[in-house]
């Protein structure tokens, strides 16, 4: 396994500097990590068969990301002559080394599994991925033919390449066929064909549950689109561009909208940033794409070598797996899971009135988000008695009921205000599209603040009951996105607390005006004072435990970067502080080095559902604090989002948190503990009767 840890350990490291270049692990190589962690389940023999498949669909479509930002951004760097360490003391071009060699051998695993392990696996299960058309029976090739004619046919436009025509424009992320052809002349030339994303990519054959790729389909009839030319081969390839959007800080929130809608029209031309090909492809042909590549980056980037070209066995573009791995078939799946509705919510009575009754602490997916969250913005909708209705929408999908819900409150006559953040990554257009609609119906759409992204997951109603209105809220960890609710896990509280009313009043006017408050009433509210506050809490529990009074510290997070926030937690191990944390993906911070955080721990929830929820809890003396809410502890998090951190007061709510932490850390299936040399080992159970998976037991008793 590749070790992410490029600096070496300093020979003392108890008189080390907290900040010493050794005592961090590279955020990029972190990463892969995390994704090797993902492509793990689909190596595990203990996952059933298409949850496998969709572990590999999941890998790829991580690492399509990865190259589209990360790699990207480095390459940005590069380019422009920066030489800027990271924490960790690597350069732009040393991180871009070590992350192309562990994409190498992480692939070459990748590829070995479907190969090898699940497409034989899945065959031996009576579903066939069939990837040679020659080997296929003559029925099933007339089936193809007349599938190709009648479906396929129609939608491709071959692009040849000559004098005559330049080569063409690669969409990102397309998969296309390379093609050699021999004139008439006898000269070879190149031709593109589109693979079309408008048609399915598995071509399912006559028999149930067969399928072949549909550029297989294409290969084999290119004929019909080049007749009377022959055809010396075809390769399949595939391009990454830098999705990345760029804003200056200074443009003005007035004009976000036309601003990221031309931006996204232009990264569709966007610089290359990796180019995969087929295994079988011909080194002329790689070095064609190569320099036709490099000849239409005409904006001073990096020139591509062939460092950021890789070779691929079998099947390229593998994220789409993801629709091949929904088939029907109940015994290659997880056991079938039904989110539940929490006792107080049973039943027909308003909703309003339940939370006047006390806070609701909700834990999705186990807790339904159809019958809490959805419900509650529902009721607010429907109400009369409901004069205003504010959230923040970050990641609205493609068909957003809840933005729909909103539209039909606007119609309604109800004051109707949403933040909806434009920048959320691969979710612009999809936000660009609700935002225009939700102004079409009246409602009061806001962009958020200049040089800002919205991260915070929050929402306000405010009703009017007798002579005055009662304000009542959601925070949460997660978006308002149904679709996701059922697959992240993600903490919420609904409550009608005053304090937490009137906070999300004030930040409203932030995220709407030009309101600047002195401060929150209990919120904790990023970019203004939230790593403050967290080191201070941090250093709290430092000086508990010099005092002799109980001091621990227990977090969750998605990432834990923020070279601050571990140097103060490094200050606490040293100090005695016994540190425990719940790190899904990025984690910057080494555990385990004697006489630096010999009493850090570290572990990482990998699963069937995507963690998701954030969670800080302080032992504070015995005077136990518990906060939830959207922010990471990244600089990203801290310094360049709106973010919303609340603390849980209800002692039960609290209970419950701690358990579910207790819970993960008691894990012995999916959890994997975190070296100090960066690299993950997954925890073993003994044997399968004493294996603890969090995921599994909490679908059965939600705590």
């Amino acid at each position: 396994m590749t070790q992410v840890v490029p600096t070496p350990i300093p020979a003392d490291p108890a008189s080390a500097d907290l900040r010493h270049a050794a005592l961090y692990l590279n955020r990029e190589l972190s990463w892969l990590e995390f994704n090797r962690r993902v492509l793990h389940e689909a190596q595990d023999s203990r996952t059933p068969l298409l949850e496998r498949l969709k572990f590999l669909g999941i890998f790829s479509s991580n690492l399509d990301e990865f190259f589209q930002v990360r790699v990207a951004g480095l390459k940005q760097q590069l380019a422009a002559g920066i030489v800027e360490r990271t924490a960790d003391g690597m350069t732009p071009e040393a991180q871009l080394r070590a992350i192309s060699a562990t994409v190498r051998e992480l692939t070459r695993q990748h590829r070995q599994t479907l190969m090898h392990e699940v497409i034989p696996g899945l065959a031996e299960n009576g579903v066939h991925l069939e990837l040679k058309i020659g080997d296929l029976p003559p029925a099933d090739r007339e089936h193809l033919d007349r599938y190709f004619h009648t479906n396929v046919f129609p939608v491709l436009t071959p692009l040849a390449v000559d004098p005559g025509h330049p080569f063409p424009y690669i969409s990102n992320l397309s998969l296309s066929l390379a093609v050699v052809l021999r004139g008439s002349d006898g000269d070879e030339r190149f031709a593109r064909v589109k693979v079309p994303k408008i048609l399915p990519r598995w071509v399912p054959l006559t028999s149930a549950h067969r399928f072949v790729p549909l550029e297989q389909v294409i290969g084999a009839n290119l004929e019909s689109l080049f007749p009377g030319v022959e055809i010396l081969g075809w390769y399949t390839f595939r391009i990454s561009r830098n999705t990345d959007l760029q804003l200056d800080d200074s443009d003005e929130a007035e004009d976000l909208l036309s601003l990221i809608q031309e931006e996204v029209r232009n990264r569709r031309f966007a610089e290359v940033v990796r180019i995969e090909v087929h295994a079988s492809m011909p080194e002329s042909l790689r070095q064609l794409l190569l320099a036709e590549f490099n000849a239409e980056e005409d904006q001073g980037g990096a020139a591509l070598t062939r460092d950021d070209m890789y070779e691929v066995m079998g099947l390229l573009d593998t994220a789409d797996l993801l629709s091949l791995a929904n088939l029907e078939i109940p015994e290659l799946h997880d056991p079938p899971f039904h989110p539940g509705t929490q006792v107080r919510l049973a039943g027909t009575r308003s909703i309003f009135e339940i939370i006047k009754e006390g806070d609701l602490f909700l834990h999705h997916p186990y807790d339904s988000f159809a019958s809490s969250v959805e419900r509650f913005i529902q009721t607010a909708a429907d109400d009369p008695d409901v004069v205003a209705i504010k959230l923040t929408l970050y990641r609205t999908g493609g068909d957003s009921s809840i933005a729909r819900v909103l539209a039909h409150a606007a119609e309604r006559g109800k004051q109707v205000a949403v933040l909806i953040e434009l920048q959320a990554r691969f979710d612009e257009e999809n936000n660009i599209i609700w935002a225009q609609r939700l102004e079409d119906v009246g409602v009061h759409v806001s962009y958020g603040v200049a040089g800002l992204k919205t991260h915070a997951k929050v929402m306000l109603v405010v009703r009017r009951e007798g002579d005055s209105m009662r304000r009542y809220v959601h925070i949460g960890t997660g978006n308002y996105n149904p679709k996701t609710a059922r697959l992240y896990t993600d903490f919420g509280l609904l409550s009608d607390n005053v304090d937490l009313g009137a906070d999300l009043t004030d930040l409203f006017n932030v995220l709407t005006g030009f309101a600047s408050p002195a401060g929150y009433r209990k919120l904790i509210v990023a970019p203004r004072g939230m790593r403050e506050r967290f080191i201070e809490m941090i250093r709290r529990e430092i000086k508990h435990r010099e005092a002799g009074r109980p001091a621990r510290i227990f977090a969750k997070m998605n990432a834990l970067v923020d070279p601050d926030i571990i140097a103060a937690l490094y200050e606490a191990s040293r100090a005695g502080v016994a540190i425990d944390l719940i790190v899904r993906g990025i984690c910057c911070l080494r555990p385990g080095l004697q006489g630096v955080s010999e009493n850090i721990r570290v572990i990482s929830i990998i699963g069937r559902f995507l963690e998701h929820s954030r969670a800080y809890y302080f032992l504070n003396g015995g005077s136990e604090e518990v906060y939830i809410g959207s922010a990471d502890w990244m600089p990203r998090n801290l310094d360049r989002r709106i973010e919303c951190v609340l603390p849980i007061e209800n002692p039960a709510h609290r209970q419950t948190i701690r358990n579910v932490l207790d819970l993960m850390w008691a894990d012995n299936r999916q959890a994997w503990e975190l070296k100090p040399d960066g690299t993950h080992e997954q925890r073993c159970p003994p044997n399968a009767e004493a294996e603890r998976a969090t995921h599994r037991i909490l679908a059965a008793t939600p705590l």
